[in-house]
């Protein structure tokens, strides 16, 4: 894995004023993945936004760990269906297309 895309959790912390036992419980919750090397830890890149979105909730809105677990579980859900549905859709307008001709 290249170290370009880990972000130092000590650093992400300072910069967004936060505490690092609170990356620490997302982590315990399966919300996101602490990588260690060199008896550091660090975040992928590809997580920011997520945790950014989860850190607005907890501090912005007051929504405690348990409840943006649940949160973000559901908007994944909705996410997942939503996927569906295009495909489904765009199934359906081919056979539609088919059909006309």
């Amino acid at each position: 894995m290249s170290s370009k895309n880990l972000i130092q959790i000590k650093q992400f912390c300072l910069y967004h004023e936060i505490e690092n036992t609170f990356i620490k419980d997302l982590n315990n919750y399966g919300l996101i993945e602490i990588i260690i090397e060199e008896n550091d830890e660090y975040l992928q890149s590809e997580q920011l936004p997520s945790i950014e979105k989860m850190m607005r909730m907890h501090y912005d809105l007051n929504i405690n760990l348990e409840g943006i677990d649940a949160i973000y579980h559901l908007l994944n859900k909705i996410e997942v269906l939503q996927q569906h549905l295009t495909n489904t859709q765009n199934k359906l307008r081919i056979y539609e297309e088919n059909q006309s001709v």
